[in-house]
């Protein structure tokens, strides 16, 4: 099913069942979206800092939530202390 379609199912309320599975497949797919552009967003040079302001959410969560599920051959910046 095509994300347009799936979003529509998700927003319809008359079938909870599927409105449910289709927003179980849309976290799915935005999940994969996130990690492909963090990986991006690592390549070009972002820190953890500036992913995490464009996420929304704070350098801890965005490096927990990333840091084992990217590929290992990004090189990643290393923070000052």
């Amino acid at each position: 099913m095509e994300s347009p379609r799936i979003a529509a199912v998700a927003a319809d309320t008359s079938d909870p069942k599927a409105g449910l599975r289709a927003v179980a497949s849309l976290r799915v797919l935005a999940d994969t979206l996130e990690l492909r552009q963090v990986e991006a967003a690592l390549r070009s040079g972002m820190s953890w800092q500036e992913i995490a302001d464009a996420l929304g959410v704070t350098r801890q969560a965005a490096h927990k939530k990333h840091s084992k599920r990217i590929d290992p051959a990004i090189s990643t910046p290393r923070r000052n202390r």
